[in-house]
This record gives structure tokens, C-alpha cells and sequence, in this order.
């Protein structure tokens, strides 16, 4: 399965910034151990169904961790 995902606080630490929370999210998918990639628009995963919904997860728990809301926009495909 290839997943492309989009996660964004709806804000930011005491300074408005979100490189914490994006730090977060990128070694959470590092630590995943999938193959991964970020582009400008998405992260794409590449796994089994389980493992990459589980790294998703654990990226929007992250991301949440601070702000009081989170977007997320996720495509999968099936191969």
C-alpha cells in the first residue's frame, strides 16, 4: 500500500511557528522504518496496510500534541 498524507496544526507555538510539531511528524515517520519520502505537498509511506495506518497515526498524535486542532488529508492506493 503507497499512502500520501498531509497533516497541519491549526496553530502554532507561543510564536505562531509549527517547526516543532513538523520536526515531530518527520521523525516519527523516520522512525516508522517504511520507505518514505516528503515532497512539497505530501509524505508518502510505503507498507502494509497496519504499519503505515499506524505511522499515520502516531504522526497526527504528534502533530497534536500541542495545537488544539489538527488537519489531516490522506490517499491510499492499493497495489
Amino acid at each position: 500500500m503507497l499512502v500520501a498524507f498531509s497533516v497541519s496544526p491549526s496553530g502554532g507555538d507561543e510564536t505562531g511557528g509549527v517547526s516543532e510539531a513538523v520536526a515531530a511528524a518527520v521523525r516519527v515517520v523516520r522512525e516508522s522504518g517504511l520507505p518514505n519520502e516528503t515532497n512539497a505537498m505530501f509524505t508518502n509511506i510505503e507498507g502494509e496496510w497496519d504499519a503505515v495506518m499506524a505511522a499515520a497515526k502516531k504522526v497526527v498524535q504528534a502533530v497534536a500534541a500541542a495545537p488544539p486542532r489538527v488537519s489531516t488529508v490522506l490517499i491510499a492506493a492499493m497495489r
